[in-house]
């Protein structure tokens, strides 16, 4: 893989996994054990049987606990930091071809920032779901949220530049729905 095409490749990744931390794990552990992608060296276990079983076994808790009204609250206190360390760890292991020190930067700045802010743009949405439905919306908050997972992991291992353009667009629409919500709580507060 060209060095620089990693990069979009764990951008999107990353970005998945904020939404949903083990299903790009999954697609990554199946893409590597089929030949399909190259992983970092000191990342190869991802693609062992070992870690399969357990990603596997990991998604499947992970999807159910979101359909459980007060549980998916509590799975979003847990993946706010798994969804970071996972972030890191997808964007370390599908830039092998980058230099050790350029490879950890770019994974922590960019593969644990965009699977945080994902994560925590969805936290807030299901916050703002349980509110304003007593849990009742948040099956469809979930529903997207693995949709949207699924498509993203998938799109970045097979059209790499249209997954980051895809999650670029993604996260300025985010960032902007979270300063106006800021700016509005200021101006409520100020009001006051």
């Amino acid at each position: 893989m060209d060095p620089l095409l990693g990069i979009p490749v764990g951008l999107a990744l990353s970005t998945a996994a904020g939404l949903r931390v083990f299903i790009p794990l999954l697609i990554t552990s199946l893409a590597a054990r089929s030949g399909y992608l190259a992983l970092t060296p000191s990342m190869s276990w991802i693609a062992s049987d070992a870690a399969l079983v357990a990603f596997v076994t990991a998604a499947i808790m992970e999807v159910g606990a979101y359909y459980v009204p007060w549980l998916d609250n509590v799975a979003d206190a847990i993946a706010t930091p798994a969804a970071i360390t996972v972030g890191i760890i997808e964007m370390a292991a599908v830039t092998p071809d980058l230099p050790p020190l350029l490879r950890w930067t770019v994974a922590v700045i960019a593969g644990g920032g965009v699977a945080g802010f994902a994560q925590l743009a969805t936290t807030l949405l299901r916050f703002k779901s349980s509110t304003l439905t007593a849990g009742t919306g948040n099956p469809i908050v979930a529903t997207a949220e693995l949709v949207g997972s699924l498509a993203i992991a998938v799109l970045a291992l097979l059209a790499p530049l249209v997954a980051a353009v895809f999650v670029l667009i993604l996260l300025v629409v985010l960032a902007r729905r979270v300063i106006r919500r800021r700016r509005r709580r200021r101006a409520d507060l100020a009001s006051c």
